[in-house]
């Protein structure tokens, strides 16, 4: 189409190339003002959830109810504990659990009517309030990536084939809250070790592994075949544990040393031993394990260090509450309200004779029951897939921008 014929069609309509350009800019800088992007990363929970009331999506859930009315239920025993006078940070507001618990029971029983989606989207658009997650630092998008709860073979009992340990909690790691220190420190706490009258930073990944520090004390809950394994169980936050006279035991996350996680995977991109786009979890196991000589390297460059603890039905979330395969998201426990309603829109794997052959879009309500080291920031959740195949490779392979949105009764 030239251009006499586009300003003919525009004159035939009323709106002139400069209406079209006074339009579009009053579009932009109204949508500047409703959702500005985040110019630094939240620092604080009312950074991190701002209401929206205009250009709400359209709540759909693409998955069966069933598992997600088991995942609220498990919210609300979170909220049992906790009593109705908690207070939770929706952004700059507050709500008292009990608040949240009215949000959680509404939300059932609308679903116990069994709306079609039309009839779910205006119900929950009549009845809810809505805060989007602020996302990265100069991007309104959430990054999502993806866990599960891993199966490897382990032992008891140290021997020449299971040699690497997991270690519960240690007595000696203290978890301080530097808050009554003051102004400058509220909120903030400290994972230490005393040593004489010295109160210092708890031993790193390597103090752990390689100058086996707290070898001898009694902690090893079992002995696994390799480090990469522990190292990837650490990742994780929660696995099973197949014993040789096949019973299994659960593990699932007690503590930290409190160092700063590191991406391992972006090391390895940054040393050129992986490029971004074949970057997986399957991929880091198959280079570590095809290139022994680097695995010290890579796995000592994050400093980080999980302690677990046995658990029966696992496994638990952050809230003590047992996870909900693709229901259970893990969130930064600073920022954002434990056991909240949310809604994500991401993009999920299409898998075909154990590969991912490509990825579609899917939006569907969650619910906050976990938190990870790496999840860190108003810009980052971890969905929780479950145990199998599809689980593993979801939690290896994604890594998309979507959004986040967290509920709210009115």
């Amino acid at each position: 189409m030239d251009l006499i014929t586009k300003k003919k069609i525009l004159s035939r309509t009323g709106i002139t190339v400069a209406g079209i350009f006074l339009i579009t800019l009053t579009v932009f800088v109204v949508s500047r003002a409703l959702f500005p992007v985040l110019d630094h990363e939240a620092a604080a929970p009312g950074e991190a959830l701002a209401r929206q009331r205009f250009f709400l999506p359209e709540f759909r859930d693409d998955t069966e109810h069933g598992t997600l009315g088991a995942a609220v239920r498990k919210s609300l025993e979170y909220l049992d504990r906790i009593g109705p006078d908690r207070e939770f940070s929706y952004g700059t507001l507050r709500a008292e659990s009990g608040q949240v618990r009215a949000t959680l029971e509404l939300f059932l029983e609308i679903l116990s009517k069994n709306p079609t989606p039309e009839e779910l989207d205006d119900l929950l658009k009549e009845n809810f309030q809505f805060f989007r997650a602020a996302g990265r630092k100069g991007d309104r998008d959430v990054l999502f990536t993806g866990y599960f709860e891993p199966l490897y073979e382990g032992s008891l009992q140290r021997d020449e084939i299971f040699d690497h340990p997991l270690y519960r909690r240690p007595g000696d790691l203290l978890n301080i809250d530097l808050s009554p220190f003051g102004e400058d420190f509220k909120g903030k706490r400290i994972s230490a070790r005393i040593e004489g009258t010295k109160v210092l930073p708890y031993y790193s990944r390597r103090d752990i592994e390689k100058s086996k520090v707290l070898q001898g004390r009694g902690l090893e809950i079992a002995w696994l075949k390799n480090p990469v394994d522990v190292a990837f169980l650490h990742i994780q936050g929660s696995g099973c544990i197949l014993l040789p006279d096949g019973d299994m035991i659960s593990v699932g996350y007690a503590a930290s040393n409190g160092r700063p996680y590191r991406s391992i995977g972006r090391y390895m991109i940054d040393k050129g031993f992986l490029t971004r786009d074949e970057m997986s979890m399957q991929a880091i196991r198959r280079y570590l394990m095809e290139n022994p000589e680097t695995t010290d390297e890579v796995l000592d460059h994050n400093p980080s260090y999980i302690f677990f603890r046995t658990r029966e039905n696992g496994p638990f979330g952050n809230i003590n509450v047992r996870l909900t395969p693709g229901r259970s998201i893990a969130l930064d426990s600073r920022l954002f309200p434990k056991g909240a309603l949310c809604f994500i829109t991401a993009k999920k794997p299409v898998v075909e004779g154990g590969r991912v052959t490509g990825w579609t879009d899917f939006s569907r309500f969650v619910l906050n029951q976990d938190t990870g080291g790496a999840i860190r920031g108003a810009g980052r959740a971890d969905i929780f897939w479950g145990r199998g195949e599809y689980a593993e490779l979801a939690a290896g392979h994604l890594k998309h921008e979507g959004e986040l949105y967290v509920l709210l009764k009115k």
